[in-house]
């Protein structure tokens, strides 16, 4: 091996582990390669660990169910007020995710609240982790489906595999004694275990009327607060900013 390099060597051998050679194989080759035929095989492989990386993100973001595809890039934070101490920065690190908080975006509608959700999951997926996304009301009726199917466990199995839930327009929709008790299960499912990430335009103190049962949205609210950072989105809609029928430019 005295004509190869020690460290392409070196750089091929972790190559070769992160695709999970064996010690011996690599060994065996590496004892007899030319510095070439290094380079070609590390190549090989670096397009092999792109190509898995590209292919489980577009898996994950199949998965995921996102409405539109909403990145960070151009977001307006003008408008939005992050809690004190904590930056938009904290917000894109995804640090979150690993602790498992939890976050509520609140505000009117058309102020940005589904696109950062979308863009903070999206960032998830890209991070290689596994994501959900929901409106409120899609997700009591499969919830309420699968229950009625006997497939409720299954459902709920699948949610827990994500390490992030995202709950789109709660509130929007009223829901029923069956869908608020469902809705509640997976929230409180979610508590210390994934993070959840709830857009809404209701503030806290009428979340009794959204779930029909005051100590059931008391329970919900207890659980996200202890892990969980409120964001406020002002200012006006951004839709009717530029709505064609109003005579305004699109963009």
């Amino acid at each position: 091996m005295a004509y190869l390099k020690q460290g392409d060597a070196m750089a091929l051998r972790a190559l070769m582990r992160s695709m999970y050679f064996s010690a011996d194989t690599i060994d065996a080759f590496l004892a007899s390669a030319t510095a070439g035929q290094v380079a070609a095989v590390a190549e090989m492989i670096r397009r092999e660990m792109r190509v898995r990386e590209r292919r489980k993100r577009e898996r994950l973001t199949r998965k995921a169910r996102f409405p539109q595809i909403k990145s960070f890039d151009g977001y307006d934070f003008a408008q939005v007020a992050l809690p004190e101490g904590y930056s938009v920065d904290d917000l894109k690190s995804l640090a979150f995710v690993d602790a498992a908080q939890d976050f509520v975006f609140h505000g009117q509608t058309g102020r940005g609240k589904t696109h950062l959700a979308i863009a903070v999951g999206l960032a998830c997926v890209d991070a290689g982790l596994e994501v959900r996304f929901f409106t409120a009301a899609e997700l009591v009726l499969s919830l309420t489906r699968a229950n009625r199917e006997h497939r409720l466990e299954q459902l709920m199995k699948d949610i827990a595999r994500s390490r992030l839930l995202i709950i789109d327009e709660l509130g929007y929709v009223p829901l029923d004694q069956e869908g608020a008790r469902l809705l509640f299960q997976v929230m409180s499912d979610c508590y210390e275990r994934r993070s959840l990430v709830i857009t809404t335009n209701i503030e806290f103190s009428k979340w009794g009327v959204v779930f029909g049962d005051d100590k059931l949205a008391s329970a919900i609210i207890d659980r996200i607060m202890h892990h969980g950072r409120l964001i406020e989105f002002n200012g006006t809609s951004k839709r009717m900013d530029h709505a064609l029928m109003l005579g305004k430019m699109d963009g």
